[in-house]
């Protein structure tokens, strides 16, 4: 009986169209040569893997690792046969797995900005993390979003001003700007102030709140 081991590479947004990429390994398949392993050499920890494996994701800096041209456009030494990135070691770990396995996930002892910044720099997009790590890939920056919303205010100010003359006029107005002023707050501030008690995630002192024991 024949066994086999597929691994699937998937581009696109979660939830959205995919096409995946299928490489299926068989027991009876000749196991690639020694000239097509490749080392790349990242932050001093050498890792080991297949050409064919980085070819899965293409038009990503790894993949044109196997390019012909690749030892004179990238760190190579010859004398240690190996590809040299001055990059965190152990979230490449998780960059390589993706190629490997063809799903993204994020370590959860690395902040959200690291990851995003090491994920540009091998050309991955964002949004192929998979979905149980989105929340922790995306909490810091949903954080800080929350928390400049609310340092910054900005109460929405009403479209169209009727023209109004004399005293009367100038009265109606001011009462009528006091209105949307009131309703623009409550506007604002209702979705940040539930917030606060329904999303943990929403900002810190959401997190600070939930933390705090019941009376």
């Amino acid at each position: 009986m024949l066994s086999s081991v597929c691994v699937s590479s998937f581009k696109g947004r979660k939830g959205g169209n995919k096409s995946s990429n299928k490489a299926c390994y068989s027991a009876d398949m000749t196991c690639p040569s020694e000239s097509e392993k490749i080392v790349i050499n990242c932050g001093g920890v050498r890792h080991e893997t297949y050409r064919s494996t980085l070819k899965t994701l293409p038009g990503t800096r790894l993949s044109w690792l196997t390019e012909p041209d690749a030892f004179s456009n990238f760190d190579y030494d010859p004398k240690l046969d190996e590809f040299f990135f001055d990059r965190h070691p152990s979230v490449f770990s998780f960059i390589l797995n993706y190629y490997r396995t063809g799903k993204l996930h994020c370590p959860n002892d690395v902040c959200g900005p690291l990851f995003e910044e090491e994920l540009a720099f091998w050309g991955i997009d964002e949004t192929d993390v998979e979905a149980c790590c989105w929340m922790n890939y995306r909490q810091h920056r949903d954080a800080e979003e929350a928390l400049d919303s609310f340092e910054n205010p900005e109460p929405d100010a009403p479209d169209d001003e009727p023209a109004l003359g004399g005293a009367d006029g100038d009265l109606k107005r001011l009462c009528m700007q006091e209105d949307a002023r009131k309703a623009g707050w409550w506007k604002t501030w209702q979705p940040r102030i539930w917030a606060l008690f329904e999303d943990p995630y929403s900002s810190k002192y959401a997190r600070t709140l939930q933390m705090e024991p019941a009376a």
